[in-house]
Parts: structure tokens; sequence; C-alpha cells
């Protein structure tokens, strides 16, 4: 959805769909970017204002599609963006979890936001409940975070952790289906992810927190300040 001051995702709305079986990565990245960047956001939308790098559409799908392809280019190759040096991948597989957290760092998420990778496969219950809780923590508005789900055995989805509305929630934008839903402690824990037929976490790419904490004055830790009061910037 849209609204005065760009584009909103929340509870129930309903946002792009991935526009190939492999750009479920691309999609979430290129919402985060919508959601960061109002201009991108309206030239998505409506196809008013500059399209910068991407190739120009005559729908809202098709330029969604083509920034997909895009992002995907940038997370794969060899040079990621801001000509960062980055583990190439095969597009077949996807988008690569520090493709993507370049990506962030690049555009999609607030200036000066800084990513990590983090590993959550194979965690116990407990580890994952503390996991969930930390994305709480760090996940803001601008700030949002990856998460790759799959099978046991092997990764196979990606989703866009986003801010809940309130102090202990999260929800998560599937691409696959453009759905805003919960992304509840229970379901972390429990590896019941229901994302697309995908239940186990894999991997987080989340915010480290720095900036936020650079921006309340602090040198290290964590900042203690609600994730309402965060310092907006603009890609």
């Amino acid at each position: 959805m849209t609204s005065g001051s760009g584009f909103l995702l929340r509870l129930g709305d309903q946002g792009p769909v991935q526009q190939s079986q492999v750009s479920c990565g691309a999609a979430c990245l290129t919402v985060a970017r919508m959601l960061v960047n109002p201009q991108f956001a309206r030239w998505i939308t409506t196809g008013q204002g500059p399209h910068v790098d991407a190739p120009p559409g005559p729908t809202e799908a098709e330029r969604f599609a083509a920034y997909e392809r895009v992002v995907m280019n940038r997370t794969n190759r060899l040079y990621a963006g801001g000509r960062r040096l980055n583990l190439p991948w095969p597009k077949t597989l996807g988008t690569p979890p520090w493709g993507a957290k370049k990506e962030l760092e690049f555009g999609a998420a607030r200036r000066g936001s800084e990513y990590t990778v983090e590993v959550v496969r194979g965690s116990r219950t407990r580890q994952l409940r503390a996991a969930h809780a930390r994305l709480v923590e760090l996940v803001d508005e601008g700030e949002p975070a990856l998460l790759y789900a799959g099978s046991a055995v092997l990764p196979r989805h990606v989703a866009l952790v986003l801010p809940g509305d309130g102090e202990s929630t999260l929800e998560v934008y599937d691409p696959a289906t453009g759905l805003v839903t919960l992304l509840d402690e229970e379901r972390f824990a429990r590896r019941r992810l229901r994302l697309s037929g995908w239940d186990v976490p894999w991997f987080v790419v989340q915010p480290d927190g720095l900036r936020r904490v650079q921006a309340f004055g602090f040198s290290t830790g964590m900042s203690t300040a609600s994730r309402t009061s965060g310092v907006s910037a603009s890609a």
C-alpha cells in the first residue's frame, strides 16, 4: 500500500509478488528499497519520476520485475553495489545472504546501516527464541531483516522481516504471495514458519544495531531507545 509519505506495508497488506521462481530474495530487497526511498517507490507503483538504474516498464509488475533483475545482478556478481568485492553466486540458486547484506547496505535500508549474517539453522528452541527477541530489538522502520527459510536440509525461500505493531512483535512479508503476516516467537522457535510451505529458519540478515547506538550517543552496546524513536534517513 502507499501513503502520502511513501510506500508502507503493514499486517494484512498485499504487497508486490516476486516475478520469477528464484527472485524471492531480490523481491524482498526491492520492497525494502521501496520502504526507505519514496521516489523509488513512486516510480515502481506509478511509473513517474527517475528510474535510475532500472529499465523502464509499462506496468507496475513489469517495473518491479525489471528491478528484481537489477538487484539479482548486483547481489550475485563479483562486485556488488558500490563496487564492493562479493562472492559470485549462480542466479539459478537465488540470492546469497552475503550479497543480500551488501544490497541492504547499498540503499535498501537507512543510509549508514550495516548488517550481519547470522546462522540460526541447528539452533535449539531456546536459542531460536533468543534470536527472535534479538530481531525484535534490531528491526526498525528502514532497517528490516531478511529471513532465509527452508526444509531440514536446504534453505529455499527468503522473506522480509518488518517491525510489528507492538514492543515484542514482528511482521513478515512473503514475496511468493505478497502477504504480510505476523512472525511470532512460537512459529520461529518451533520451526513452523509456514512461509510458502517452508518452516525451518536458516539464516537471518539483520542490522548490527550500531547505527542507532551511535545516533543516541553510545560508543558500544545496544541502544535501549524504543523503535519509534530511531533517527530517520532516506536512501
